[in-house]
């Protein structure tokens, strides 16, 4: 089967699903495994990439671009065209995060190629798991599908069990400038670690809050973990969270990679579970991979 994903949590559970091989096109952000870096790419981004732009030019860059209707990625229709697809795995729950199934149907329609498209939109943590479900049914990995979804609840209930009634007062950033809280399965990542999450609701969206709110809400522990950015960048955008004065009761500041953990809807958000409960409930061993604390 001829796949290509726009997506790259997508590309994620292709490659655990065994389907690596088949895997023709991915997207410029499609980096784990190692081996979806050396698949051709067919979507980029349609920011401007002259220069490194601050998370408050990104989000004012994103919302004029959402106000007016303007594609958030590119699609290298030659290059689709060549690969002449069988499979495409897209989504429509975000279009900041990747090329929506429905642009995608129109492109191929111009093209005049004749490929299945799978919208992978979770809203809850089961959605994300059962998105692996959706791919192996649409690849013929049903049961190869059925047994990571098993191991990866498995791994879920195993941590409710561990943290099970110790409930620190935890604030989730999504984005640092301006402030968003965390939305659809995050929240549920943090409960499921042994948290009471702040100003975030579960399968709901993420959404701008005011620092003002933060302050009222008074978090003993605070997680930055900006949408698509690695562990480094964390760190990086976490000193403006540092200096907010409504923080200065707060214990606690975490950073994770969230990029690899949090932001993409895939296998790795178990992976993620496990590092907000070592770090709200440690063990031995200190601080886990994938994050770092700031205060």
């Amino acid at each position: 089967m001829r796949i290509v994903s726009l997506l790259p949590s997508g590309t994620e559970i292709v490659f655990a699903l065994g389907l690596g091989d088949q895997l023709r096109g991915v997207t410029f952000e499609c980096d784990h495994p190692a081996a979806a870096r050396e698949v051709p790419q067919v979507s980029g981004t349609a920011l401007p990439t002259e220069r490194e732009l601050t998370p408050s030019e990104i989000d004012a860059e994103v919302s004029a671009r959402a106000r007016s209707g303007e594609p958030m990625y590119t699609l290298d229709v030659d290059r689709i065209r060549a690969i002449d697809p069988e499979l495409i795995i897209t989504q429509d729950l975000c279009r900041v995060c990747a090329v929506p199934s429905g642009a995608v149907e129109e492109a191929l329609d111009v093209m005049g190629c004749r490929a299945d498209v799978v919208s992978l939109d979770p809203h809850s943590l089961d959605d994300v798991i059962d998105g692996i479900g959706a791919v192996g049914l649409a690849t013929g990995r049903e049961a190869r599908a059925e047994d990571l979804m098993a191991a990866l609840r498995a791994r879920v209930a195993a941590v409710r069990r561990r943290v099970a009634g110790r409930r620190p007062r935890v604030l989730a950033l999504e984005w640092c400038d301006p402030p968003f809280s965390v939305g659809h399965w995050v929240p549920e990542m943090l409960a499921a670690a042994g948290a009471e999450p702040l100003l975030a609701h579960a399968a709901a969206p993420s959404r701008r809050i005011e620092w003002a709110e933060i302050a009222r809400v008074d978090p003993e522990v605070v997680v930055v973990m900006p949408c698509g950015f690695d562990l480094e960048a964390a760190v990086e955008q976490s000193a403006r969270v540092l200096e907010r004065p409504e923080l200065d009761s707060t214990s606690t500041v975490f950073c994770v990679d969230a990029n690899a953990y949090f932001s993409r809807p895939g296998p790795r958000v178990v992976d993620g579970i496990e590092i907000l409960a070592d770090l709200f409930h440690p063990r031995d061993g200190g601080l886990p991979a994938g994050a770092a604390r700031v205060r």
